[in-house]
């Protein structure tokens, strides 16, 4: 296959994003977009604001990026699968499990690539936290902490902060631990008026038991995403904002406190901050699905659709959790 005849179905804050990237992507070319809503950033260039995927299927792409809201994925996701269209879903994959189990289902029928826009999987400080983990650089794992506040975003958020932006916290946290989701235990709160809820505090629970907690709001004035595993050797802390991975190592040296003699735990030892290599993690991910696409690489470097319908389920367990006020377990 020579050049990949690319189009773009969403023309809004993350579409800008992602017809940028695919326009400089080696091997691509962006040749069709669609929105019904126009191009409200000026990103079509010279290509015309097609009004559906139906007419941006007819322009002939190889491959085609779903940035449009969630409600809209799955209708939009079977026409391409049915088209024959490799395509890459911002995420989350659907607005329900059920839905990204058809999703999922559709692009396995059709025998092309189907896959997710988890993209903080392709942050560095993620990547390299995992490939960390991974050598066993922290022994047993303990707790995963993470944090993602900020305030309410200038995009359309026909889903609440569970699906929108937990989501992304449950799939890098999955990843980076290799493990899946045993239980969850959520409580939510609705505090700017609008229908869906804007703050979740999450402590679940994966497969070998480690212990999870996320906090994820709309609600604060200002922007932090940090995740922070604790283990036997000490504590990685990975700030995805800056893509900085740092290491807190346990201390070695004795106590010189007598009132700290009885203490059992660990002391704060030596603090490392990785020098990394910091790519853009859209360009990462874009160029995976290509790669995907064109059979070269490791085709478990993208987020599979089966991967994107567990990520919704563990929210949609989030979700009944605080709506039940109980813990539930996941298959």
């Amino acid at each position: 296959m020579g050049v990949l005849r690319a189009g773009l179905v969403g023309l809004g804050m993350m579409g800008r994003h992602h017809a940028r990237v695919l326009r400089s992507l080696e091997g691509v070319e962006l040749v069709a977009v669609a929105d019904p809503g126009g191009d409200p950033h000026k990103v079509a260039g010279g290509l015309d604001v097609l009004p559906d995927v139906e007419k941006l299927i007819a322009a002939g792409i190889d491959i085609c990026v779903l940035a449009i809201p969630t409600a809209s994925h799955e209708e939009a996701g079977l026409a391409l699968a049915s088209a024959g269209v490799h395509t890459l879903v911002e995420k989350p994959l659907a607005s329900s499990a059920a839905g990204a189990a058809r999703l999922a289902e559709a692009f396995e029928a059709a025998g092309v690539v189907g896959c997710v826009g988890h993209v903080e999987r392709y942050n560095p400080a993620l990547q390299n936290l995992r490939a960390r983990l991974e050598h066993g650089e922290l022994g047993e794992i303990y707790q995963v902490i993470t944090r993602r506040q900020g305030p309410f975003p200038n995009r359309v958020a026909d889903v609440g902060v569970v699906k929108d932006l937990a989501t992304h916290d449950v799939d890098s946290t999955a990843w980076v631990t290799q493990l899946p989701y045993r239980s969850v235990s959520a409580r939510t709160a609705h505090k700017s008026g609008r229908q869906h809820e804007d703050l979740v505090a999450v402590v679940a629970q994966l497969a070998d038991g480690t212990v999870v907690n996320h906090l994820v709001n709309w609600l604060s004035p200002m922007k932090e995403r940090v995740t922070v595993v604790t283990g036997e050797r000490g504590a990685f802390i990975a700030d995805t904002i800056a893509a900085d991975l740092t290491f807190h190592a346990n201390g070695v040296r004795p106590l010189e406190w007598e009132t700290m003699a009885s203490f059992r735990g660990v002391t704060e030892g030596d603090m490392i901050r990785y020098a990394i290599a910091k790519p853009e993690p859209l360009r990462t991910e874009l160029a995976a699905f290509r790669d995907a696409v064109l059979g070269r690489g490791d085709a478990n470097v993208v987020v599979g659709m089966r991967e994107g319908q567990a990520i919704v389920e563990v929210a949609e367990a989030i979700i009944r959790s605080a709506a039940e006020g109980r813990t539930v377990d996941l298959p």
